[in-house]
């Protein structure tokens, strides 16, 4: 385990919490501090729309569709 501080965003409670909060099934982390954990959805909201519009990945077209 590091000594340094870990910080996750709760999505139960929609809150930053630390090492000692919920369990891990329900949060999202960890981070490196609790600002970039603040800012735990906003991110996965960012990925989630790089993902959803990478050519490599887009196969939700078949052969003849626009």
């Amino acid at each position: 385990m590091s000594d340094e501080p870990e910080f996750w965003f709760c999505l139960t409670h929609h809150q930053v919490e630390g090492r000692d909060g919920c369990r891990n099934q329900d949060r999202l982390g960890p981070y490196p501090s609790a600002e970039a954990a603040s800012h735990a959805l906003e991110r996965v909201a960012e990925r989630n729309e790089e993902w959803d519009n990478d050519p490599a990945w887009n196969d939700d077209k078949g052969e003849g569709d626009s």
